[in-house]
């Protein structure tokens, strides 16, 4: 079990092990390139040997200092350990999750990347994003760019960037969790403790588990859960490795057997889109609806055949929150969302 679910075990890793279980590990060579950008370590990709594992592996990760704000401090993580000088003021970041969390920890990054697919500035975040440069996307870092900003920190992971670690190591500390996606709660503790604001971080977690623990309480009855997602080249059901996945075990909501199983995801056809059905359907696209096929789904023959559809349980949700917000601004958007269809 993660050991992030709980509020205890929450407190208990601000003070559980620092340095003293610091390890470097290993980064894995092989680049992939998939339509979820994973690009950039094959070993914990989806269905690589440590994809299952990553949320464990990171939760080992931390700071030689339990104390918010105190500098110097050394952090291991994914690539081995970074001495980090003083308090960051200067973040750039590689991936929407790490946008999400620092965001969160209140500190505005001076540069972000953005997906193939989206926009650079999730809309969800809004104004909190604003001003952010744009320093290339998951799959095409401009290290030029980033090295104009002179940054004191730089966060990513090994999935996204791990053939540039070392060329962004020589710009500025650079901090890699595994991967983003369902390690999600850990990858905020490291970025809290790379930034100082560790508590703050176990703080935010705390808040969202008590809203996910209360929405579970007033929803009635047991419905149960799909997760859609439509892109041009595949049609996805969310399984438990993804952040939905985690929130929805969190909440304590059913899942359809096909996607109860501990996988990032299962791909389906548009002509098996059955297959997709449940109490609630909530959906969305990697990309525009007429291009990913999701349009043509719904005006389709199959679409409202579906259960979910039939009693307007059909739930379009926006794509940067639901798959891509991957933090804690984006997690209690995700409870929101849900709070608001399924509490009468």
């Amino acid at each position: 079990m993660n050991f992030l679910n709980t509020r205890l075990a929450l407190r208990k890793a601000v003070v559980g092990a620092t340095v003293t279980i610091m390890i470097a590990v290993t980064a894995g060579c092989g680049a992939s390139s998939t339509a979820d950008s994973e690009a950039g370590n094959k070993d914990v990709a989806i269905g690589g040997q440590r994809f299952a594992t990553a949320d464990e592996e990171t939760a080992k990760f931390g700071a030689d200092q339990d104390k918010d704000g105190v500098f110097p401090r050394t952090v291991a993580h994914a690539r081995g350990t970074t001495t980090i000088e003083s308090q960051p003021q200067r973040v750039v970041v590689l991936d929407s999750g790490e946008l999400d969390q620092v965001l969160a920890l209140g500190i505005k990054p001076v540069g972000m990347v953005s997906s193939d697919s989206a926009d650079a500035v999730p809309a969800y975040l809004g104004d909190k994003a604003e001003g952010i440069k744009n320093v290339g996307t998951i799959n095409e870092l401009n290290l030029e760019a980033i090295a104009a900003l002179k940054p004191d920190l730089i966060l990513g992971s090994q999935l996204r960037a791990d053939k540039t670690y070392d060329k962004l190591a020589q710009i500025a500390p650079t901090v890699f969790s595994v991967r983003p996606g369902f390690p999600w709660k850990e990858n905020t503790l490291l970025v809290g403790a790379a930034l100082g604001k560790r508590e703050a971080a176990v703080d935010l977690l705390n808040k969202y588990q008590d809203a996910a623990e209360a929405l579970g309480k007033d929803i009635e009855g047991d419905p149960e859960i799909s997760l859609l997602r439509f892109s041009a080249k595949w049609v996805r059901l969310y399984a438990n490795k993804s952040l939905i996945g985690v929130i929805m075990k969190d909440v304590g909501l059913k899942r359809p057997a096909n996607q109860d199983i501990e996988d990032l995801k299962a791909e389906i056809s548009a002509e098996n889109l059955t297959e997709a059905d449940a109490d609630w359907i909530f959906y969305s696209s990697y990309g525009d609806p007429k291009a990913t096929g999701e349009q043509a789904a719904i005006d389709g023959p199959l679409w409202d055949k579906l259960d979910a559809v039939k009693q307007g349980h059909a739930i379009r949700v926006d794509d940067d929150v639901w798959f891509m917000g991957l933090g804690p601004i984006g997690a209690m958007e995700i409870l929101k969302d849900l709070r608001e269809n399924l509490v009468k």
